[in-house]
């Protein structure tokens, strides 16, 4: 392996030799016996090369064998303009190196090691996330068994207005805005404690988040298991627990994208698709309980999955943290053969590089000339940022329309059909398979950003526009088009014609996959790695203070307006129209870093 020591023993003669043209070439020889680099950091080190001369390079490696492993036909178009008489800048970035330097096959070979390990990894990720890490978004089919089971019957009351023999449907207003409050609270939970999580995660690496979601998630299926409607007030503990627990496992997954490259962006939208639907779990839940299987015996069954659990966790997952970019040689898992100390000296390592990649303007370095590249910003510096502040609206407005649908959809349906159970049950079955659907609608999110990505990047070449502003590019149309989803679904959800809500239920699965696909996506290229999973938290910390806003809203519809969410729904409506700033926000930010090289 080519460490920083051994790059530096390399046996490197570099002069200038008479070209045909009269022009002077320049020639770069490595001594046979030194073998190519292995490493990010030292192909970064090599690679970074840039010449503004008329020149022509060429480049010859050996390996102990004393086979060329780069010929003159083979190199980049960046060198041929050399040759033409044209001024060259090359900059290679350390992703970049390996694939350009060495060939397509040898980048393969150096990156696709464990390949094995890593399908396994976002596979068996994928179903984490589908089974366990978002089940809190199902409430709407599991307050309908709660209902069954009679929790909180207690707040309902007979209808005053009834006389004769005619039975009117009792007064259950209580009942609903104890079941809101609850996930209120779990929903609150599930964005708040995100921050503490990130924390954890980045602090105390993978292997303790892990166990720790393990621990309260398991917590929260037992508690669930064993109350009863005499005990119904427990239910405030265990839908945090599980929410936490939930929102845990999906951090420690979001990292597996890392080992994926160029399709980092897709995978980390899959996974945040599978989050969203893993709510149609309590619509399984349901319908078994329909079937006569308990709701005791379907927790026990999720609480028995803990054993997998802490089997992935060991066998599948690093114990610290995923670089990336993935050192070539990177290897994780029980059979690793990295102790904890090595494992985090090459995520140091990486996210260095991914740091200076991201942070790299090409054109500006330049005029500021060598020792004056730009200090590293620190984690306030990125929080009190433009750019962080309209994403927090963007996801909090959202997020808000999201979380009150589904906090109040039980209570919407039971208005609309006319207290008619069937009816309700129907459409709370059909509103909860469309969320099952969130796993296929997110990784088109991610896709068009890694395609928009690739493109930008091709573009970048010719403008020297900086790694930064290409990856914020990228995230210009998901943000426009996550924003468009959401003011279409608020439009139909306002609308109060019941057989208008199955396509409000379709608009509803898209948006929110795009929402948090989205919103992890525009994160990780947006600001830094090493500050990530602060970051994540962050923002779901903060967005979830909008969120307790659901509540008091729930309680100003069924009291004040007497049932009728018109004004509430306009209001929400014209802040959905507010957050069409942010990707505007971004565009310009990128449109005048663009110019920004050209006049400099």
């Amino acid at each position: 392996m080519w460490g920083r020591e051994a790059f530096l023993q390399l046996f490197l003669t570099a002069g200038l030799s008479p070209h045909p043209s009269g022009e002077p070439s320049f020639h770069l020889y490595l001594s046979p016996k030194s073998p190519p680099p292995r490493s990010q950091a030292a192909s970064a080190l090599f690679y970074r090369i840039r010449t503004v001369s008329h020149c022509r390079f060429f480049a010859q490696a050996r390996n102990s064998q004393n086979h060329s492993l780069l010929e003159q036909k083979g190199l980049p178009e960046e060198f041929s303009k050399c040759s033409e008489g044209q001024p060259s800048k090359l900059l290679w970035s350390a992703r970049e190196a390996p694939r350009e330097i060495w060939g397509p096959a040898s980048a393969q070979a150096m990156q696709g090691q464990g390949l094995c390990l890593r399908v396994a990894t976002l596979l068996t990720g994928l179903l984490e996330c589908l089974g366990f890490a978002g089940v809190l978004f199902g409430w709407a089919s599991l307050v309908y068994v709660f209902k069954a089971e009679h929790y909180f019957d207690e707040l309902c009351e007979p209808d005053a207005g009834a006389t004769g023999n005619f039975t009117a449907q009792p007064d259950c207003k209580a009942q609903d805005e104890r079941f809101s409050l609850i996930f209120t609270l779990g929903s609150f939970m599930n964005n708040f404690m995100t921050f503490p999580a990130g924390y954890i995660f980045d602090r105390f690496k993978t292997t303790v988040a892990r166990l720790i979601a393990i621990f309260l998630y398991t917590s929260a299926t037992l508690t669930i298991a064993f109350i009863s409607a005499d005990s119904a007030f427990l239910l405030f503990l265990a839908m945090p627990m599980l929410t936490v627990g939930g929102i845990l496992f999906l951090i420690t997954n979001l990292q597996v994208g890392n080992l994926f490259g160029k399709h980092r962006s897709t995978i980390i939208t899959l996974y945040n698709g599978a989050f969203d639907s893993s709510s149609a779990v309590f619509l399984i839940i349901k319908l078994l309980y329909e079937q006569g299987i308990s709701l005791k015996a379907s927790f026990i069954f999720l609480s028995v999955f803990s054993a997998w659990h802490v089997g992935r966790t060991f066998l599948l997952m690093p114990r610290g943290h995923i670089p990336y970019p993935v050192p070539s040689n990177y290897s994780y898992g029980l059979c690793s053969g990295n102790d904890a100390r090595e494992e985090e000296k090459k995520t140091a390592e990486s996210e260095k590089l991914e740091l200076q990649s991201k942070e790299s303007l090409p054109a500006k370095e330049e005029a500021l000339g060598p020792g004056k590249q730009q200090e590293p910003r620190s984690f306030w510096s990125y929080v009190l940022s433009q750019r962080f502040a309209w994403h927090l609206v963007w996801l909090s407005v959202i997020q808000l329309w999201h979380y009150l649908f589904i906090g109040t959809l039980n209570s919407l349906l039971t208005s609309l059909a006319k207290g008619d159970r069937a009816l309700v049950s129907a459409y709370t079955n059909a509103f909860a398979i469309t969320q099952f659907f969130g796993v296929l609608c997110a990784p088109w999110n991610g896709l068009l950003m890694d395609r928009l990505k690739q493109k930008y990047q091709k573009e970048a070449k010719s403008t020297g526009s900086s790694a930064m502003t290409v990856a914020l590019r990228s995230a210009v149309p998901s943000l426009a088009l996550t924003s468009l989803l959401c003011l279409g679904f608020a439009l139909c959800a306002s609308v109060p014609i019941l057989p208008l809500q199955y396509v409000t239920f379709i608009l509803q699965v898209i948006s929110r996959s795009f929402l948090y696909g989205g919103n992890a996506a525009f994160l990780t290229l947006a600001f830094p790695a090493e500050h990530f999973g602060k970051l994540f938290g962050l923002v779901m910390a903060l967005s979830a203070i909008v969120s307790l806003l659901q509540f008091p809203i729930f309680t100003f519809i069924k009291g004040p307006l007497q049932n009728d969410p018109l004004y509430v729904n306009v209001m929400l409506v014209l802040a959905t129209v507010l957050t069409f700033v942010h990707p505007f926000m971004v565009y310009w930010e990128c449109r005048r870093e663009r110019k920004s090289p050209a006049t400099a």
